[in-house]
């Protein structure tokens, strides 16, 4: 067996369910889960017809690298979305559809990562748990910056000392971030770029978020709009991450794409045509469809803002609570324990929601998530507003 496999933490939904599997919740109230982040909105039919249209296509074995026709729709998104010079964005070169951000961003450590080096992956805390599991399963030595935005800048990154920077081979940023809703600052992007190029390491950046922010404000720009701005037109070691099913409103559909320096990709494809992620011809068709329409992420902007608002306006008068940047979670502040908050939660208003300290790590003595829990506002606007009473309720009794 791998050795590695037993430095692997329990997920953090695991965690979930052994605390509170002796906790029997109040029958009288309708269970309302706020603790997974899966979209609960329609997936779009434009979607589903052409997954349905495309069924024939089942009969036949599907390429890694995909479709030509569904790489120049995720080229052609990326150029529009990030406001790209389509002369640095080539189809056949820089794009790589797969099999959702999960399987791409676990997958990329083990391709990219030398063990023989003392690697060291760089990690925002709090985190997507696949980040870790990905460094710790490649050999590597996980190292945890507080994630935390602070007038404009991650300071958390300057204070990591040039022996780690030397080690470091892959930096995991998460923008708009998983929990805390914070877009990373141009001044972090362009700096880590600065330091990716000084110390040779990989950015990996998650951006599966990046569609969902409010209707009023400007799409966030992410690793690769700000790697062109500052002339780094070949996109050394940069590697942006794209999802449908927070976008689309499809997570079963396992469809996304990878982004970034023509040498990465070229690298990570030859490892993914062993690792046989090839995505089937039907889910292609359908995500071309859904990477050709922008009314469809228009409209899901409008429900999410809707729950924010209806939501805050509840929760505010007991619990500070502000509305994230984008992303579709609450991270407010509690003023008891949050693993404590999230049982009584559960046991008498019969929501479910995650302890924060189970999406981060304890640093000097310190884990971003305590007294923090996540609130994932992916139920019906009605369900929300329900949860949001019950937690009102919950902390006034309390």
């Amino acid at each position: 067996m791998n050795p590695n496999l037993i430095k692997l933490q329990a997920y953090p939904f695991e965690r979930l369910n052994e605390l509170i599997a002796n906790q029997t919740p109040n029958s009288q109230l309708s269970p309302i889960s706020l603790a997974i982040g899966e979209p609960k909105h329609a997936t779009p039919l434009i979607i589903k017809d052409a997954l349905a249209k495309s069924v024939d296509s089942l009969s036949k074995y599907p390429s890694t690298k995909g479709t030509s026709e569904l790489r120049q729709a995720c080229a052609q998104w990326l150029i529009n979305r990030f406001q790209l010079d389509e002369k640095n964005i080539n189809e056949n070169e820089n794009v790589l559809p797969v099999n959702g951000t999960r399987e791409a961003l676990f997958a990329l450590a083990q391709c990219v990562v030398h063990q023989g080096a003392k690697p060291v992956v760089l990690i925002p805390n709090p985190f997507y748990q696949i980040y870790e599991g990905a460094a710790l399963l490649a050999g590597a030595e996980p190292v945890y910056y507080d994630c935390s935005v602070v007038d404009g800048d991650i300071p958390a990154l300057w204070e990591i000392n040039e022996k780690v920077w030397n080690r470091c081979q892959l930096l995991y940023i998460c923008t708009p971030g998983n929990p805390t809703g914070e877009i990373a600052p141009a001044k972090t992007i362009k700096q880590l770029i600065t330091y990716s190029l000084k110390y040779d390491f990989v950015i990996a950046s998650d951006e599966c978020y990046s569609e969902i922010y409010s209707p009023d404000s400007s799409p966030p720009m992410g690793l690769l709009h700000h790697a062109e701005k500052m002339a780094n037109i070949s996109l050394k070691n940069c590697m942006a991450f794209y999802s449908l099913s927070k976008r689309s409103n499809a997570p079963g559909l396992r469809s996304g794409f990878i982004a970034g320096s023509r040498k990465l990709i070229q690298e990570f494809f030859k490892y993914r045509t062993y690792h046989g992620c090839a995505m089937s011809l039907s889910t292609q068709a359908a995500s071309i469809a859904a990477w050709s329409d922008e009314s469809h992420v228009e409209s899901n902007r409008q429900l999410y803002d809707q729950k924010f608002t209806s939501v805050i306006e509840i929760i505010n008068s007991i619990l500070e609570c502000q509305k994230p940047e984008a992303g579709f979670y609450l991270w407010p502040k509690l003023p008891l324990d949050e693993v404590e908050f999230c049982k009584l939660l559960y046991s008498k208003k019969n929501v479910l929601s995650l302890p924060g300290s189970y999406l981060a790590r304890e640093v000097n003595g310190y884990n971003p998530g305590k007294n923090r829990v996540r609130l994932a506002l992916v139920a019906e606007q009605e369900q929300c507003i329900q949860a949001a009473q019950r937690i009102r309720e919950l902390l006034e009794e309390l």
